[in-house]
């Protein structure tokens, strides 16, 4: 039975799908999810599957769908699934849609990368009158779906907040943890994409899985250094979005962004067309300046973006990684 909260998940694809099921599935809040195209909509509606993004994953029947963007003047929270470039022309695009006062959550893991700015900040400049928070973490859209046990972090501005929005999106399988360090769950969310790059590269030059454990404990280590320079936590990237989501995308080949390493690894040069499904690919390189700008020292991240953009080869990188002047953890 619904308490009345309503939801709206802007964005068709696998995650925005998986979070709208897992938390229609839950039953204490009417949700729709909003897609561009009506046909996939329908199509959705009538067969209560989406095949393309979530195959053979039946969806719940209390979920409703639509593409008009007025429903969401009847939603209290709605969540930004699209991916983080994409994030400000979406809230330009439906924030007249939006009802007063409701509560923007974008689900997306990266930094704009036109003006390297958390997307929080980005969502606020475009929706001023709407509490912004971020939901991420460790979870596949596919094992979220299929109701597997899932638990991620989500953010605002405070503590009090980021508890109603989690009990609001919350599930049996699906169990948020809330926070409000948003700059530590946003940089978390981001950085890890670009670590999971690096892992993969290891792993498509065979490097062990030595220097992947050590990949993960000093990138850890450069997270929690730009966290801080930018006003958040360190220790929040120990937790969920961070430590976790890390964990997770650097050691399994569901990830788009470890894949996109190995071939890296593998000598296949970047493939930028690719790339623009792999968010560490923009996050790089903007990670890479924010941390010259506030003199952090974040060589990991500054050497995959340096890859990426082919002014590094990776054997040089790794020289350049090991040689670096010893000195204490």
């Amino acid at each position: 039975m619904s308490d009345g909260h309503r939801i709206a998940v802007v964005g068709a694809g696998a995650f925005g799908t998986a979070l709208a099921a897992v938390i229609a599935l839950e039953g204490r809040s009417e949700v729709t999810l909003l897609g561009r195209d009506p046909s996939l909509m329908a199509d959705l509606r009538a067969d209560g599957m989406h095949n393309a993004a979530l195959p053979g994953i039946h969806l719940p029947d209390a979920l409703q769908y639509s593409a008009e963007p007025e429903i969401l003047a009847g939603a209290e929270t709605v969540l930004f699934a699209m991916p983080s470039q994409a994030q400000a022309d979406a809230a330009a695009q439906f924030g007249p849609y939006l009802a007063p006062g409701a509560t923007v959550v974008t689900c997306a893991k990266g930094i704009d990368r036109g003006t390297s700015r958390l997307l929080t900040e980005v969502l606020e400049a475009v929706l001023p009158h709407h509490p912004v928070a971020v939901l991420s973490g460790p979870g596949f859209a596919a094992d979220i779906a299929r109701g597997l046990p899932t638990a991620m972090a989500i953010a605002a501005a405070d503590l009090a907040a980021a508890e109603r929005l989690a009990y609001a999106i919350s599930g049996r399988t699906f169990r948020l943890y809330a926070s409000s360090d948003r700059t530590g769950v946003q940089l978390g969310g981001a950085l890890k994409n670009v670590l999971a790059i690096a892992c993969g590269i290891v792993e498509g030059m065979g490097l062990g899985d030595s220097a992947r454990a050590a990949l993960i404990a000093r990138g850890l280590a450069e997270m929690s250094r730009l966290v801080e320079a930018l006003g958040g936590r360190g220790s929040t990237v120990q937790g969920l979005s961070g430590l976790g989501d890390l964990v997770l995308t650097a050691t399994s080949h569901q990830s788009r962004n470890l894949r996109f390493g190995i071939s890296l690894g593998k000598g296949e040069p970047p493939d930028f067309a690719r790339g623009d499904l792999v968010e560490g690919a923009f996050a790089a390189a903007v990670a890479a300046r924010l941390a010259e700008g506030h003199g952090i020292s974040m060589p990991i991240t500054r050497a995959v973006a340096e890859i990426i953009e082919g002014r590094l080869d990776i054997p040089s990188a790794i020289e350049q990684l090991m040689t670096r002047p010893i000195t204490t953890e």
